[in-house]
């Protein structure tokens, strides 16, 4: 699961592009002010950042020296409304991946931030394989036997983890950090649920194990 932050001050500009990035299957926080994206920065490991440059609080060139200077490992991706060649170097000398002026489309914008995921952690295996599974991460297609499986996003991010782990058990505490984002309630039972509806599509016999007070495995 690709963890994204967008940094921006336009609130319904946020949001919007959360919305999006979700649907592509992205776990996503928000930051509505320098400060904030320099915070939720130092708190997880996001595989890219998108920064507007003209944040309040602390400007969004500042967050980027911040980050560059702290040895983030994120991915920059750039967002402002100036688009001389001009702003773009200063932008890429400060640290930033990337850059995209606005307004931007918002397939390129997925397209963008994509690619720099790719850099930003090694490669993908071509295919996760236990027993009958077979999951292609970078085609998001998953099967059981030859068959297909129609797993939601959040379904094939838990078990996409779940065979990352190798057999190994994985805490509800770790699913919900890897394949969710800040708008999931840790108080919920949306790891529960979740698996319960995975099992139920992944079918007889069963292959994913609850271990109590412990998690799931395969």
């Amino acid at each position: 699961m690709m963890r994204v932050l967008v940094a921006e001050d336009h609130v319904k500009l946020a949001q919007t592009v959360a919305a999006g990035l979700r649907r592509e299957g992205m776990a996503v926080d928000i930051a509505l002010d320098g400060r904030q994206a320099l915070d939720h920065a130092a708190d997880t490991g996001y595989d890219v950042i998108v920064l507007d440059r003209d944040l309040p609080e602390v400007h969004g060139d500042e967050v980027c020296r911040e980050l560059a200077a702290a040895g983030c490992q994120s991915r920059i991706l750039m967002l402002t409304a100036a688009a001389t060649v001009e702003d773009r170097v200063d932008g890429l000398s400060l640290g930033a991946d990337d850059y995209l002026p606005k307004p931007f489309a918002f397939a390129e914008l997925v397209a963008r931030i994509r690619a720099l995921a790719r850099r930003s952690r090694p490669p993908l295996p071509p295919r996760l394989a236990r027993g009958e599974l077979r999951l292609d991460p970078a085609n998001r297609t998953a099967t059981r036997a030859g068959r297909r499986l129609d797993l939601t996003p959040k379904e094939f991010a838990v078990l996409q983890v779940l065979l990352e782990a190798q057999g190994v058990v994985v805490p509800a505490e770790e699913l919900l950090e890897k394949a969710w984002d800040e708008m999931a309630d840790p108080f919920t039972t949306t790891v529960k649920a979740t698996i319960h509806r995975l099992r139920a599509k992944l079918g007889d016999p069963p292959v994913i194990e609850t271990v109590a007070q412990a998690g799931y495995r395969i």
